[in-house]
């Protein structure tokens, strides 16, 4: 059966996949560097490969705790003398004996001329004479130095974000000190005389600025410095003198609101005034309206002023940029494929971005759901959401128990 066209679709709209690259040759990345100590290196963006001066692990080290001996001692089970003990920075330091073995914890060397360890589990100790199944093979429990890696190798590169496990890595190599792309300055501000401060009274047709501060937790969480101009008045010079002033400290001007075409406020009549800006038509729900371009130096990008269409153009459009901006290597969204528990209705013609709850199944499998109603002005649906529910372009209505392709929030939203 025919299904009628989504009635905002029009053939000039641009998939969104396609509008990422076009978007990001815009984009010249910051390449300024700071260098900070590695305490507060944490979500800043590497500027050098680092490489490591020292092997990995420097020594030989046990991975059990338990008796370290000489592979060749031991054909089968038997007895061997205990003659030390090596513990993590306290290691034997005395000589090979044949027939001896060496009492040895997690992680602490093992002495020259022993080559295997044996854990405790499977050792009947008598005083200093232990009885010890053998090991199936020579180096059996041993860490052997340089087998992570070796002195001059290249160990993180320029671009990678510093997250806890590289905080851990480069403390490893005994770096102090690591030199850092700066973080990307965001200015933002609302638009709007409807628009009141949380915390205050609303008249008749007043709403509270509830954009404002789902953008700064968006960037916050993106790692960028923000500067928030709050809420600028429907004048024109208002709204002149607010983007003026943005220009001047960022590297990035973001609006919510005001970048449809017919739109009736001042924001697009000042953009087309000061600025170099595009305005793109994505075929993309919700989020079809959007504006790149400049602003003297910065960088300026206008989202939809629906509160849900804000969040999610700024994840799959302006998160990117940032990206790029601030130097961070490429990153290809993760995509699943997922079991949908109801059914979904969609006209074809913009690909959807639905907001909803991935979790497994009773028999393990994956399985998705929608939070409700997936109308752009209810935040309760990102709320609830843990993923998007990607329905293409030319995709329509799908039923309960079909496979749909699924994209699981990354930290920016979580």
């Amino acid at each position: 059966m025919s299904m009628s066209q989504d009635p905002c679709a029009r053939p000039q709209l641009l998939h969104p996949d396609d509008a990422v690259p076009m978007l990001l040759q815009q984009v010249v990345p910051l390449y300024e560097t700071e260098t900070v100590p590695l305490t507060e290196a944490l979500g800043r963006i590497l500027a050098e490969d680092l490489c490591s001066s020292i092997e990995l692990p420097p020594f030989n080290n046990s991975g059990m705790d338990g008796y370290a001996y000489r592979f060749a001692d031991l054909p089968v089970k038997g007895t061997l003398t205990v003659i030390g003990k090596s513990f993590a920075g306290h290691p034997y330091v005395g000589e090979y004996q044949p027939g001896s073995c060496i009492r040895i914890m997690t992680g602490a060397t093992v002495p020259d001329g022993y080559d295997t360890v044996q854990m405790q589990e499977y050792a009947d100790v008598n005083g200093d004479q232990v009885t010890l199944e053998p090991c199936s093979e020579q180096w059996e429990n041993v860490r052997l130095r340089g087998g992570e890696m070796t002195a001059g190798a290249k160990v993180l590169t320029s671009g990678t974000e510093i997250r806890a496990a590289e905080m851990g890595i480069i403390a490893t190599i005994g770096i102090s000190h690591l030199r850092v792309f700066r973080r990307a300055r965001v200015a933002f501000f609302s638009t709007g005389d409807e628009l009141r401060p949380v915390g205050s009274e609303l008249a008749p047709g007043q709403i509270y600025d509830s954009n404002r501060y789902s953008i700064k937790g968006l960037l916050i969480k993106a790692g960028v410095e923000w500067i928030d101009l709050g809420v600028i008045k429907d004048d024109p010079e208002a709204i002149r003198q607010a983007f003026r002033e943005a220009a001047a400290h960022a590297d990035m001007v973001l609006t919510s609101g005001g970048v449809s075409v017919g739109e009736a406020d001042f924001t697009k009549q000042v953009l087309d005034e000061e600025g170099k800006i595009t305005f793109w038509k994505l075929a993309m729900k919700p989020g079809k309206p959007f504006a790149m371009g400049k602003i003297g130096e910065a960088i300026f990008c206008g989202l939809p002023g629906n509160p849900v269409s804000s969040m999610v153009t700024f994840y799959k459009l302006v998160l990117p940029l940032l990206r790029k901006l601030q130097g961070h290597n490429a990153v290809t969204p993760l995509q699943i494929k997922a079991v949908l528990t109801s059914a979904i209705r969609k006209k074809p013609g913009r690909v959807e971005y639905q907001r909803g709850i991935l979790n497994h199944n009773i028999d393990g499998t994956l399985q998705v759901s929608t939070t409700g109603s997936q109308d752009s002005s209810q935040l309760s649906s990102m709320h609830l959401a843990n993923c998007f529910i990607v329905l293409e372009q030319q995709q329509g209505n799908t039923a309960a128990g079909e496979l749909v392709t699924v994209e699981p929030f990354n930290s920016v939203l979580c």
